[in-house]
C-alpha cells in the first residue's frame, strides 16, 4: 500500500469518527462525587469531542449524592443519566436494586478482569489506592502494614474511619479479607494507640503537620503534597494496597442512552484515561502512563476483593470497626 492510500484511509477513518460524534446529540445529567474541578474538566473534554451533547453535573460526596439519587429514583423523578462515584461496592448496591442499566457492548478488552463488573453495569475510570503515608522526620520508613503495629508507631498512626469514608470502608474490608490476621490486625492497631476518625484529608493534615508520624491514606494526596514540598512520603506496602476504581454507570431511566454510552466510552478510551492521569490519578488502563511520582500499574500489588461480598458485609464491617475503636 503506497503512502497516498494510507493517508486517504486514515482521513476516511477520522471523518467517520467525526461523523459518529456529531450524530450523537441531546442532553445528559451526570451525578458525581468527583471534585468540582475534575468534574468540570471531564465534562468539558467530553463535550469537546461530542459538541452536540450538553452535559450538566450535580456534585457531592459519594454518600450524599447517592442518597439524593436514591430518594429521587424511589420517587420516580430523577434527572440523572449517569453516575460517577468513588467505589464499586456502592455501585453493586444500586445494581442489585435495579437502578443501573447494563452496557454489554462497552469495550473493556484492555482492562484487567479483576477490576470489571461481569454484568457490565459499571466500569472503572481510574484507580485510587490506600497505602501508608509517613512524615519524612519519622524514625522508621514503613514497608509493610505490620510496621504500623510496632513500638515506633505507638500512638503515632492516623487513619480515616470507614464510618465516614467509602474508601476507608473498602480498605478495611480488603485488609480483613486478605491479610492472615483478619480483624486481629485492627485490634492490634487499636491497642497500639492508632486513631481513626474522619476522612483522608484529616490524615494527610495530621501527618504533614507532625501531629502523627504515620497513617493510612489514599495515595494521590501525599504524592501531590510531596511534590509541593510537604514533609511526607507514601509507601505501597509489600502485602499490597486496597483500591477503589471511581466507576461510572448508566442509570436505568436515562432518556439519552446513546449519549450516555458515548460518555462511558470516552472515559474508557485512551483519551479519557490520559485525562485521568493529567488530573493526577492512576489510570485504570495499564498502557497509559501514570502521573509523575506514581509507579506503573504493573509495579503495584493489590488486595483484591469481591465487590458483591463487600456490599453484603458493609454494615457488619462498620459495626465491628466501631466496636474495636470505641466509635459506637
Amino acid at each position: 500500500m503506497n503512502s497516498l492510500a494510507k493517508i486517504l484511509i486514515a482521513g476516511a477513518s477520522l471523518l467517520a469518527t467525526a461523523s459518529a460524534a456529531f450524530a450523537i446529540e441531546g442532553k445528559l445529567t451526570l451525578y458525581t462525587s468527583q471534585p468540582n474541578d475534575d468534574a468540570q474538566q471531564t465534562v468539558d473534554a467530553f463535550m469537546a469531542k461530542y459538541p452536540d451533547v450538553e452535559v450538566t453535573f450535580v456534585r457531592d460526596g459519594t454518600t450524599k449524592i447517592v442518597a439524593k439519587l436514591r430518594a429521587e429514583l424511589e420517587a420516580g423523578n430523577s434527572p440523572a443519566d449517569l453516575l460517577l462515584i468513588a467505589d464499586s461496592v456502592t455501585m453493586e448496591g444500586l445494581a442489585k436494586d435495579g437502578y443501573l442499566k447494563a452496557y454489554e457492548e462497552a469495550d473493556v478488552s484492555d482492562y484487567a478482569d479483576e477490576m470489571q463488573d461481569p454484568e457490565r453495569m459499571w466500569f472503572p475510570t481510574k484507580l485510587i489506592t490506600t497505602g501508608i503515608i509517613y512524615n519524612t522526620n519519622a524514625p522508621m520508613k514503613p514497608t509493610s502494614w505490620k510496621d504500623l503495629l510496632g513500638e515506633e508507631a505507638r500512638n503515632q498512626v492516623a487513619m480515616p474511619s470507614p464510618l465516614t469514608s467509602g474508601a476507608a470502608l473498602i480498605h478495611t474490608h480488603s485488609i480483613v479479607e486478605t491479610l492472615d490476621t483478619g480483624w486481629d490486625y485492627y485490634e492490634q492497631l487499636a491497642a497500639n494507640g492508632a486513631q481513626a476518625s474522619g476522612g483522608n484529608g484529616g490524615v494527610l493534615k495530621a501527618v504533614a503537620g507532625g501531629e502523627k508520624l504515620y497513617g493510612m491514606v489514599v495515595e494521590f494526596l501525599p504524592i501531590r503534597e510531596k511534590a509541593k514540598g510537604a514533609p511526607v512520603d507514601f509507601v505501597f506496602p509489600e502485602e499490597g494496597v486496597s483500591a477503589i476504581s471511581e466507576p461510572v454507570a448508566i442509570l436505568d431511566g436515562t432518556q439519552n442512552e446513546e449519549a450516555a454510552q458515548a460518555f462511558v466510552d470516552f472515559l474508557l478510551s485512551e483519551e479519557g484515561q490520559e485525562l485521568a492521569a493529567k488530573q493526577g490519578y492512576m489510570p485504570a488502563l495499564a498502557d497509559v502512563a501514570p502521573p509523575e511520582g506514581f509507579p506503573s500499574l504493573a509495579e503495584i500489588s493489590f488486595l483484591t476483593i469481591d465487590p458483591a461480598k463487600a456490599l453484603e458485609s458493609a454494615e457488619a464491617d462498620k459495626e465491628k470497626f466501631a466496636e474495636i475503636f470505641g466509635q459506637n
